[in-house]
């Protein structure tokens, strides 16, 4: 019973943490999903097409349950589960992730919580695992992801927020008034600094 509560509530929480990493992208131009935002070069439509490459190995190759079509090699020496190259389009790389959850469902779905598995990129005795321990690893990673995400956007147009329907209108006069008041409290406590 125990389990069939954490299973629903965990893959619920995935599924909805998949769909606010997507949503990030709504109404951004083509060079704004894959621009660089770090020095380290993040970008919302890399951050997509990690977690897609996540979801496939985690839920698939893991539970010996690989994914019906090829991956790239996994964490290359270019990063480029990281970021989408100029022959990836948009749609290409959320069309995989939305096949990656139709896979990583029917893993999830068909198999118990405590299903064995073996994750080869960890070291042992850590490696072998069950699919609870693999549900919160991805789910953690999602949400991670998401939250990053969330931050780029921010700084793209200032929109926020976990879902469309709680986003709220940007009044600009009041954040700015926030970030002032945050602005001076930071700038008082480096003065008390010794």
């Amino acid at each position: 019973m125990i389990d069939d509560f954490a299973k629903d509530n965990l893959h619920g929480r995935l599924r909805r943490d998949r769909k606010t990493l997507l949503w990030k992208l709504d109404g951004l131009s083509e060079y704004d999903v894959r621009r660089p935002l770090t020095t380290t070069g993040t970008n919302l439509l890399g951050l997509v097409k990690h977690v897609a490459n996540v979801e496939a190995r985690y839920f698939g190759e893991v539970f010996d349950r690989p994914s019906p079509e090829p991956l790239p090699q996994w964490q290359d020496a270019d990063d480029t589960d990281l970021w989408a190259t100029e022959g990836e389009t948009r749609e290409q790389i959320i069309e995989f992730y939305r096949r990656t959850w139709e896979h990583a469902d029917a893993t999830i779905d068909e198999l118990p919580l405590d299903a064995p598995g073996h994750v080869p990129w960890w070291p042992d005795p850590f490696s072998h695992t069950n699919l609870f321990a693999i549900l919160v690893h991805v789910l953690g990673e999602t949400v991670r992801h998401a939250g990053h995400a969330d931050i780029l956007r921010e700084g793209i147009d200032g929109r926020t927020g976990v879902r469309p329907e709680h986003e709220e209108q940007i009044d600009e006069e009041a954040r700015a008034a926030h970030w002032a008041k945050i602005e001076r409290a930071a700038r008082s406590a480096a003065r008390l600094e010794p």
